[in-house]
């Protein structure tokens, strides 16, 4: 049976981000996920995280100005020390909060920078980030997003996402795969988790259309996760969906019969 992550940057909004570990817990999960944790005091997450009992899986390395619309740095040749500074910062706060993996977010090209140049900065950036995680006994992910929802991302595919990891040729890069976002992108769900499968590191769900819980629109999840079952993936599914209601009422998913 699958092990379901809670990204606590899309469930139990309802709340301040530091009681949203609390609800994760009273609603029975066992680890959290999130996008970033760098606006917040270390020692005050440190501890929400440690009296929560909950196991923090992922974050994002710092992906500039996610609020200007900026969906990572990773690809932007004028940025590279900022990407790399960013990159220690998120070893910190791993290190910290016992997390054992972090996303690269590619980017949106800048304005003059061609397709080629941003795809050889990143596998140049990535290559420096593997290096640098790994040495901190830490994993590093690239995550491919649809262009429906982040128009212009630079890796919008799993196939360009395994391309480029290929390119960046370290073993401690792998790929996230969000049900989500393939879904939009390329379908073919059950047979790319299978191809793919040793090259993934870390999965996230929601549901197509509508980025909401699962059941709500055309994937079949109860397939999907037993087909997970037998292929012996034991890593977890983070939770990366927008509830249709309230939060604690989009969980009937997860005890329907599979």
């Amino acid at each position: 049976m699958p092990r379901f992550s809670a990204n606590l940057s899309f469930l139990f909004t309802e709340r301040p981000f530091l009681e949203r570990f609390s609800a994760a817990r009273a609603a029975g999960f066992a680890a959290v996920e999130f996008h970033f944790p760098y606006q917040f005091d270390r020692a005050a997450l440190a501890e929400v995280v440690l009296t929560s009992g909950l196991d923090v899986v992922l974050f994002n390395l710092p992906a500039g100005d996610w609020a200007a619309g900026e969906r990572g740095i990773a690809c932007h040749p004028r940025r590279i020390a900022e990407f790399q500074d960013g990159v220690g910062l998120a070893i910190e706060y791993a290190r910290l909060l016992g997390c054992p993996r972090l996303n690269c977010l590619a980017g949106i090209p800048p304005p003059g920078v061609s397709p080629e140049k941003a795809r050889e900065t990143l596998v140049e950036n990535l290559r420096f980030a593997a290096a640098v995680t790994r040495r901190a006994g830490i994993g590093l992910l690239l995550e491919p997003l649809n262009t429906r929802d982040t128009p212009g991302f630079l890796v919008s595919t799993s196939d360009a996402g395994l391309a480029l990891i290929a390119a960046a040729g370290h073993e401690n890069l792998r790929l996230q795969y969000d049900i989500y976002h393939a879904q939009v992108m390329e379908g073919d769900l059950a047979r790319r988790l299978e191809e793919n499968l040793p090259r993934i590191g870390h999965i996230q769900l929601a549901d197509n259309p509508g980025r909401h819980e699962p059941g709500t629109g055309e994937i079949n999840f109860p397939f999907l996760f037993a087909h997970l079952d037998r292929l012996g993936y034991s890593g977890w599914i983070g939770c990366e969906y927008r509830p249709s209601a309230a939060t604690g009422d989009s969980f009937g998913w997860m005890k329907a019969p599979r």
